[in-house]
């Protein structure tokens, strides 16, 4: 019989490129995996080890006038050593965070595209080796840019990625796990050689310049990776195949134009969205009974044609004229209004108004258990404040269903979330889990912050010691061709469709606590992000002193009457057992009959929550008397439960008894224990401390 013999595999371009970053060795690998899709690398980042893969479609998505882009972010549970947990043990639906830092990648990397291209591009990053001390989001974001750029698609990068904090005062570049806990700032920055393409930030209250200080030195940190990622291009990235255009004729457009120019003005000309878009429809029937002869196919472009049309309108007069849609000054907020208690059985509730949106935040209190358990490939086990962001179509006048919350609504809920977590009470001094919900009831631009401002509002409302009010705004950008910008301040919903930046900044008078920058432009100088700081920070002072204060001044001395009230106190951890009891049989009487719910942590907290003080009351004497332990020398009074022939047994506290010899009932020798005493009878007790034999020893005549 013949055998065959395997011939080895030689991976003819196979190539590693290596860097230091920030102190730790970055790998780039390349030519060994994914081998069919346009451009591929492994990317190694001290033990953590992503595979970014960048595929196209051959050809354009018909029927479309965007950019067809997925990014995915995967994680594999393998990559921390876990299972999965639930029944199917499988990575299903992807974690928040996953969908977050899917968001973070794809803000830097879509504006980079050229504007006409339709043709379906995804990047797939997946997550196969997590080392703490190395963001594997960083590696995630520099293996895409990677991927992208080495690959025949389409794209003007690189960019490159850093994660930036500020431990004990000091700026540092890529922290640690253990600099992570104690930085102030969690700062990720996306740029090219020439300009920052993307911010997203969480701080503890941290000043403009120290901000402005740290995106800068990030950017410095870049230009040196983009050299590395620029030697790799040179070395191995292919040619970028050509595509058909599908931007819209030069030639239709401008006799569109020319045609619905003095009408679409007029109504764009309102700061009212409903009567815009009122006006819009017959613009739109007669562009179409006017071309359609000439245009065939101009029906099925009108979408398009509508958003060209009313960008160059508004963006000439942004530019040139220096008005706004709504008659506004460049630095001018619509008008702001808030109430709180809006609903009576909420924990806390607020409304936000600014312009033509509404955001309705709701808070809700309950125990440290109701925290959510977090699944994921970091150490992050649970989290005790949660932010939900909801936006139904009726809010922004559009007839459809309500659907799960999307990568979108799910992005702001964490922006709005990130915004309040750094004036948040410790669990110590506010033992609650805090859900808020933000319902937008009325949608015409930055909702995300509408819902930032909501949310001090709730939680003041709800009681909750919030450190300091926060108030969040959005900062527009207008960019010419010759170079000339301007910015803009509380961008509503067509400046954000039109313009070129939305630059999201929260926090209170102090400082900074979040930034999220989105750009439809390659990129931003510092001039522009210095500008951006210094108008939003007079904003969110303006909102927090005229609007937030003026509705609550401070938060509420008490929780509502409808919240649980909490008790929080530690016992002896070796006390737990008999607190739960055999098979939880102590507390769940506990529970039953005092109607408070009842937590037990492994270091002995306990905490209570009831509706009303006296379950609370009842339930913490429960357990103080299971847990009580009687001091040497100290007096208690008693009632005698037991009469032996050797003494008496002493109930000394709730369900505590303690054995009183007969020598030590009375002053004198007595025969019988009944000769003194009798059930029942109510005596002082002193407790002696431990006999020869281990036993707990009680006097009554000592307590005399």
């Amino acid at each position: 019989m013949s055998q065959t013999v395997s011939t080895p595999i030689e991976f003819k371009n196979y190539k590693v490129f290596r860097y230091t970053f920030a102190g730790r060795p970055l790998v780039i690998e390349s030519g060994k995996l994914a081998g069919l899709a346009n451009g591929s690398v492994l990317v190694r980042y001290g033990d953590t080890a992503i595979l970014c893969c960048a595929t196209a479609s051959a050809k354009p998505r018909d029927g479309i006038d965007f950019l067809p882009l997925s990014v995915d972010y995967d994680e594999r549970m393998y990559a921390a050593g876990k299972i999965p947990g639930g029944y199917l043990k499988r990575e299903g639906k992807p974690s928040e965070k996953a969908i977050l830092t899917s968001r973070v990648i794809d803000r830097p990397i879509r504006p980079l595209f050229p504007k006409d291209l339709r043709n379906d591009v995804a990047l797939t990053l997946t997550v196969m080796s997590v080392d703490p001390d190395c963001s594997p989001e960083i590696t995630a974001m520099i293996g895409a840019s990677t991927a992208l750029a080495i690959s025949d698609i389409p794209w003007n990068g690189p960019i490159g990625g850093v994660f930036m904090g500020l431990v004990d005062g000091k700026l540092v570049v890529n922290p640690t796990e253990a600099e992570q806990k104690k930085s102030d700032l969690q700062l990720t920055v996306a740029a090219s050689m020439e300009k920052v393409v993307m911010i997203e930030a969480g701080a503890n209250e941290v000043d403009d310049d120290t901000m402005f200080e740290a995106i800068m030195k990030a950017h410095e940190e870049i230009k040196d990776l983009l050299g590395f990622i620029n030697a790799i291009i040179d070395e191995i990235g292919k040619k970028k195949f050509e595509y058909p255009s599908c931007e819209l004729d030069h030639d239709m457009f401008d006799k569109v134009f020319a045609f619905c120019e003095k009408d679409m003005m007029e109504a764009l000309d309102t700061d009212d969205k409903n009567v815009r878009d009122e006006k819009v429809v017959p613009i739109t029937d007669a562009i179409i009974e006017k071309f359609s002869e000439e245009y065939p196919e101009i029906g099925s472009m009108m979408d398009e044609l509508i958003y060209k049309i009313q960008k160059k309108i508004v963006r000439r007069w942004l530019l040139v004229d220096k008005k706004r849609v709504d008659g506004r000054r460049m630095d001018q907020i619509r008008p702001l209004g808030s109430e709180v208690g809006i609903l009576p059985r909420a924990h806390g509730s607020g409304l936000f108004t600014r312009g033509q949106t509404q955001v309705l935040t709701v808070a809700t209190l309950g125990m440290l258990s109701e925290a959510q358990m977090l699944d994921g490939i970091d150490n992050e086990t649970e989290k005790r404040y949660m932010h939900h962001y909801n936006m139904p179509g009726f809010s922004t006048g559009e007839a459809k269903s309500t659907r799960s919350p999307g990568r979108r609504e799910i992005g702001h809920g964490a922006l709005a979330e990130r915004s309040l977590v750094p004036v948040l009470p410790s669990p110590e001094e506010f033992p609650y889990a805090i859900r808020l919900v933000s319902d937008v009831v009325s949608s015409n631009g930055s909702t995300s912050q509408g819902s930032v401002c909501g949310s001090t509002l709730a939680l003041m409302d709800a009681g909750v010691p919030i450190k300091a009010p926060v108030a969040g705004i959005s900062c527009g950008l207008i960019t010419a061709e010759d170079g000339s910008w301007d910015t803009m301040l509380d961008i509503q919903g067509l400046e954000d469709f039109y313009g070129d930046m939305d630059f999201k900044v929260a926090g209170t008078h102090k400082g900074i606590t979040s930034i999220q920058m989105d750009l439809k432009v390659d990129g931003l100088t510092p001039e522009i992000i210095k500008a951006a700081l210094k108008q939003t920070h007079m904003g969110r002072d303006y909102i927090i002193d005229e609007v937030l204060l003026k509705a609550i001044a401070e938060p509420r001395a008490e929780v509502s009457k409808y919240a649980p009230k909490m008790t929080s106190f530690k016992i002896d951890p070796d006390k737990i057992r008999e607190v739960i009891g055999k098979g939880g049989s102590v507390i769940q009487k506990i529970v039953a009959e005092s109607g408070a719910k009842v937590d037990i942590e492994d270091d002995g907290t306990i905490c209570i929550a009831a509706v009303n003080g006296e379950q609370a009351k009842a339930a913490k004497a429960m357990i103080d008397a299971i847990v009580f332990e009687p001091e040497v020398g100290a007096v208690y009074t008693g009632t005698v439960t037991g009469i032996k022939e050797f003494g008496c047994f002493v109930e000394y506290a709730p369900g505590k008894e303690g054995m009183v010899h007969i020598s030590k009932i009375a002053q004198r020798r007595i025969e019988k224990v009944e000769d003194v005493l009798k059930l029942g009878d109510t005596v002082k007790v002193k407790y002696m401390g431990l006999d020869k034999k281990g036993r707990m020893d009680f006097s009554i005549k000592d307590a005399e």
